[in-house]
């Protein structure tokens, strides 16, 4: 009887054939900042190669071999006038398997703008996932002027998920890699990119590697615990090696940093996590259980060295924040997985699109205000309330009640559910 019932729901929550799995909504109650710019932005993709790199997912105690190793970007830029706006996107699910399509505004091999100085933003998923799992905010932010790299890590990606021990090693070395391929491409979309300016964006495990592209070098105990892969190859990111020295990179101007794994598992202390001086915001489901809502906490009082801003969804699991709305083929159970992938994608309290419009918010504000210079964006991100940026509900006395306020940019009663707490360089 379970197994009938069990096949009977997947059939029912099957998807239509015509399933429109749009990435671009933006609610009716959606803080300002989440709208979509003014730029029709076009959507390609490109193929960089990092040679002769250590092939950490097949390295054993008796040695290690050297690959190439093929990284595939989907980059996002302001197109050029006239392009229709629309398209679609051929994404794989969880299960590595299932082909769904993806509905947007980008147009596919749009010819670029035909002049521009858009900075650079990095885009880097969780293990697994894959380039389109935060499509949503990568072709979010590209209207807004800037170019997007949403990379697709080998050994990380959901169709060839390798040893973990490579995503600890190689996460934030293809973070740098892409930076440093996009900062000098010779193409119509490298001439309106600036590359000298930049920002990463990590979920989970890309956050990981954010942390350490930002120069968050990693504990011994760390590197000798059971994640480690063998012939010392994390060694790489140590805190204090010579390698960690010259991963900083003075083009990133802002880390953004969603649910990031590692502090959990002691992956850093307050020494390595000190060492980071690019301002940094750090995003993060309230009841986190994969990288810990406590851990990350620790993160965000440890990074001493920089201004930085911690967001927080209440109640919500390591799935705040990052991932698209769930396709509708994903509601069905995957005979592969024995679970619907469904549970990759949503929260069960906080609605997706509601969460990704938050972020789309904040991050538009923390961006132009550290990649732009626009420096009225720093009243999103002051949320102690004033007559000029927050309207105070009140209490039956008729003082004004703190927990009830709202924020600048934010319809009334809309940020319940929400904190947002900045702390200073040095504190």
């Amino acid at each position: 009887m379970t197994k009938f019932l069990l096949a009977a729901s997947a059939a029912l929550l099957a998807a239509p054939a015509t399933a429109q799995n749009r990435i671009d909504l933006v609610r009716p109650d959606a803080p300002e900042l989440a709208a979509h710019g003014d730029h029709v932005v076009g959507v390609t993709t490109m193929r960089f190669t990092r040679e002769g790199v250590p092939d950490v997912a097949r390295a054993t105690e008796d040695g290690v071999e050297t690959y190439d190793r093929e990284i595939t970007v989907e980059i996002w830029y302001p197109a050029a006038e006239g392009t229709e706006p629309g398209g679609s996107y051929t994404a794989l699910l969880r299960d590595g398997m299932t082909e769904v399509q993806l509905a947007g505004r980008a147009a596919r091999d749009a010819d670029p703008a035909m002049e521009g100085d858009f900075p650079l933003v990095l885009v880097s998923h969780g293990y697994p996932g894959n380039r389109f799992l935060m499509s949503h905010l990568a072709e979010n932010i590209a209207t807004k002027g800037y170019v997007v790299a949403s990379i697709d890590h080998p050994d990380s990606t959901y169709d060839d998920m390798g040893a973990f021990g490579s995503t600890l090693v190689n996460r934030p070395r293809d973070q740098a890699f892409v930076l440093a391929r996009m900062a000098e491409l010779d193409d119509p979309i490298g001439a309106i990119t600036d590359g000298d300016t930049a920002a990463v964006i990590g979920y989970s495990m890309g956050g990981y590697g954010a942390l350490i592209f930002s120069g968050a070098g990693l504990t011994e105990d760390f590197r000798a615990s059971r994640y480690a892969p063998p012939q010392e190859l994390l060694e790489i990111n140590a805190m204090g090696a010579d390698t960690m020295a010259d991963l900083p990179d003075d083009r990133v101007k802002a880390v953004v940093a969603i649910g990031p794994w590692g502090r959990n598992r002691d992956a850093w202390n307050a020494e390595g996590l000190g060492a980071i001086e690019t301002p940094l915001m750090l995003i993060a489901g309230g009841v986190d259980d994969v990288s810990g809502y406590d851990a990350i906490r620790s993160i965000f009082d440890e990074t001493v060295g920089t201004e930085r801003h911690l967001l927080t969804f209440d109640n919500a699991n390591h799935n705040a924040a990052a991932p698209m709305p769930a396709p509708e083929e994903s509601w069905a159970v995957s005979e592969s997985l024995g679970y619907a992938p469904f549970d990759h994608y949503a929260d069960p309290v906080w609605d997706t699109v509601r969460m990704n419009n938050v972020t789309q918010h904040f991050v538009t504000a923390f961006l132009d205000l550290h990649l732009k210079g626009e420096a009225e964006k720093a009243r999103y991100l002051d949320l102690v309330p004033d007559s000029a940026d927050a309207v105070w509900d009140r209490a039956e006395d008729g003082t004004p009640n703190e927990a009830d306020s709202y924020w600048a940019g934010f319809p009334e009663r809309t940020a319940r559910g929400l904190r947002f707490e900045t702390l200073a360089q040095g504190e």
